[in-house]
């Protein structure tokens, strides 16, 4: 997640949900063209790269300040309501009711400008059993796509349970590959068959919601690794989300989340006995002066292409 201050100030900084440690080499690196307008092929790690503990010892990278330019208009708004949920609202704590969700979200791995770094994703329906959405700063940045990209499902303290699922395609939003546009943080990977099943068929997959509108109960995961948390296990928020008054067109929820959640699904209809709802967004930003807030996309005709494009990659 990214955290940003007022137009009003010196600087609209948004800093990734991904913590700060990288951003002294990041802030002086030039940033690479992108070999696609909105898509690249990764090179792939080898295997054995990602050990536990170089998955541990992955560092979230730091996304330096952007332009208040990038930051347009809202869509517009809809209302759903949730029944009887009894781990709602939370400001940020371990998910521990099971579901389907435990397998389907996990944790992101890449290599960035030489460095490993992490974020979260989800797996999703598709036609190719084998998408994950996260945001669009976990698969591209400054202008170059990650490579070494790896989804590893139902992460748990250094173990892949169900293996690590490495990318062969990587897509974002028209608008993020072209000028990382705030509004449209919202990436995707095609990941390779493992041993001969896809991801959905191991792991499962969540459905999508876009044109959703906006002001609706969300529960929002990811696997955090900044403190206080440590990228060992899932966590959630959940509460009545609203629409940014600020900068942005993006959902806001009440969120103590921090680095390495970023990418992370938020889902509306969410069952919390199934673990099962309807992925409307990811972890995105946060506010520099508005702690515990987190910030989503809007999943719209954007989100829905780049989703689109995957699916048949």
């Amino acid at each position: 997640m990214r955290r940003h201050r007022t137009a009003t100030a010196a600087l609209l900084a948004v800093t990734a949900l991904l913590a700060g440690a990288l951003s002294a080499t990041s802030a002086g690196a030039a940033p690479a063209p992108a070999p696609s307008p909105a898509s690249f092929a990764p090179k792939q790690a080898a295997k054995g790269f990602w050990t536990a503990e170089r998955m541990r010892a992955a560092t979230p990278l730091d996304l330096l300040p952007v332009g208040p330019g990038a930051l347009k208009s809202p869509a517009p708004g809809g209302e759903e309501t949730v029944i009887a949920p009894t781990a709602f609202p939370q400001p940020g704590g371990p998910w521990s009711s099971g579901g389907a969700v435990v397998k389907t979200s996990g944790r992101v791995f890449f290599t960035m400008q030489g460095r490993t770094a992490s974020c979260s994703g989800n797996s999703v329906t598709s036609q190719n059993g084998s998408t994950v959405i996260t945001a669009g700063h976990c698969v591209k940045y400054q202008g170059a796509w990650h490579t070494n990209w790896v989804f590893v499902p139902g992460y748990d303290n250094g173990q892949a349970p169900y293996g690590q699922w490495s990318a062969t395609r990587t897509l974002a939003t028209d608008q993020w590959a072209a000028s990382e546009d705030i509004n449209y943080d919202v990436g995707a990977a095609v990941v390779a068959p493992l041993n001969g099943k896809t991801l959905a068929a191991t792991v499962g997959a969540q459905g999508l919601s876009f044109n959703g509108g906006y002001n609706k109960p969300m529960y929002a995961f990811g696997f955090p690794a900044a403190a206080p948390y440590d990228g060992s296990r899932l966590i959630h928020c959940s509460g009545n989300s609203s629409r940014d008054f600020l900068f942005s067109k993006d959902h806001s929820l009440g969120c103590n989340m921090t680095g390495g959640s970023s990418g992370g699904p938020w889902f509306t209809s969410f069952n919390e006995a199934t673990g099962t709802g309807l992925q409307a967004s990811v972890n995105s930003f946060g506010y520099i002066f508005l702690p515990n807030r987190m910030f989503g996309p809007y999943f719209g005709n954007e989100a829905k292409a780049v989703y689109d494009k995957a699916q048949v990659s």
